[in-house]
């Protein structure tokens, strides 16, 4: 049994939802490559794109993240639930190691507070869209209806 609402009526929300959060990571990708131009890629110097700390490693991984959503939610089919629930905990994990390590030569992101408040932020979104996104059959939703009645 799944423990994720089946067919929710805002699904269509959540996915638009979902869109917006892979296009602004593509957006800041596309701007910390303009603004990291010609440094390293691990550069750790005062680059700020959209008030957080970046360089051209985070710019990448922002990018290749934004384009990952992209396509999960042009996809669809559950496709996009799998790739957002994932990205979600991974993003997670890189904000809270990030948050951590601010301080530290450690710091190979660049990263500033205000990018582990965003980057956690988004993260939990699209966790959210990701639980509320999943397409099923009559049957599946009817399935999680009268388990959730039963709880």
């Amino acid at each position: 049994m799944a423990h994720t609402p089946v067919n929710h009526p805002a699904r269509p929300i959540y996915r638009a939802i979902g869109g917006l959060v892979g296009l602004y990571f593509v957006v800041f990708g596309v701007l910390g490559v303009i603004a990291a131009a010609g440094d390293d890629l691990l550069a750790r110097d005062d680059t700020k794109v959209l008030g957080q700390g970046s360089n051209l490693g985070f710019a990448l991984v922002s990018l290749v993240v934004g384009v990952l959503v992209l396509a999960g939610t042009a996809l669809g089919r559950n496709r996009d639930v799998v790739i957002n629930g994932w990205l979600a905990y991974a993003l997670m994990a890189l904000g809270l190691a990030g948050l951590a390590f601010i301080r530290t030569d450690v710091n190979i992101f660049n990263w500033s507070v205000a990018t582990s408040v965003v980057v956690m932020t988004l993260s939990l979104v699209l966790l959210m869209v990701s639980m509320y996104g999943k397409v099923g059959t009559d049957e599946e939703q009817d399935a999680w209806q009268k388990a959730r009645l039963v709880l």
